[in-house]
């Protein structure tokens, strides 16, 4: 049975919230390092966040649009864009990089709120269902983040 659209909405919005929450527990030291979980600084991060975060509104969109099966990013593809993201990351400043990952995140919550529940058994060009994605690139994303946030702020 899957979980229904305003329940995923929650969790996104309570992933979220406990990933703001680690983000605010690191001092300004760990917040202004450029490397603060592997290559990444925070601004990474958000923009990373951000960034699939949109890639689940699309998904989402196109299923709207009875096009669900044309969408999907390959494996092979996922490294290439985080690096894009970081790269770009760099030459954001901050309040930039977090107004995008908020950006992306609400229109993430109103595709989703508004979801059909057929949609996230739809299979996706990737060959995952648009429902997997929700989870990995929504909330599963978004914990994992904050995860990160909570070892390196000592809380992990």
């Amino acid at each position: 049975m899957s979980v229904p659209a305003t329940e995923l909405a929650l969790q996104a919005e309570a992933a979220r919230r406990a990933f703001l929450d680690a983000l605010g527990a690191l001092t300004p030291a760990q917040r202004d390092a450029s490397r603060l979980v592997g290559e990444w600084g925070v601004r990474e991060i958000i923009a990373h966040l951000g960034y699939w975060t949109g890639n689940v509104t699309e998904a989402l969109h196109h299923a709207e649009q009875g096009r669900a099966h044309e969408f999907g990013v390959q494996d092979s593809e996922v490294d290439d864009r985080n690096d894009i993201v970081a790269r770009v990351a760099r030459e954001t400043d901050m309040a930039t990089a977090s107004k995008r990952e908020e950006a992306a995140f609400n229109a993430m919550l109103e595709r989703l709120r508004r979801a059909d529940q057929d949609w996230f058994q739809l299979t996706l060009a990737s060959g995952e269902t648009i429902g997997h994605l929700v989870r990995e690139d929504g909330v599963d994303h978004y914990r994992d983040h904050a995860a990160d946030l909570r070892k390196v702020g000592g809380e992990g």
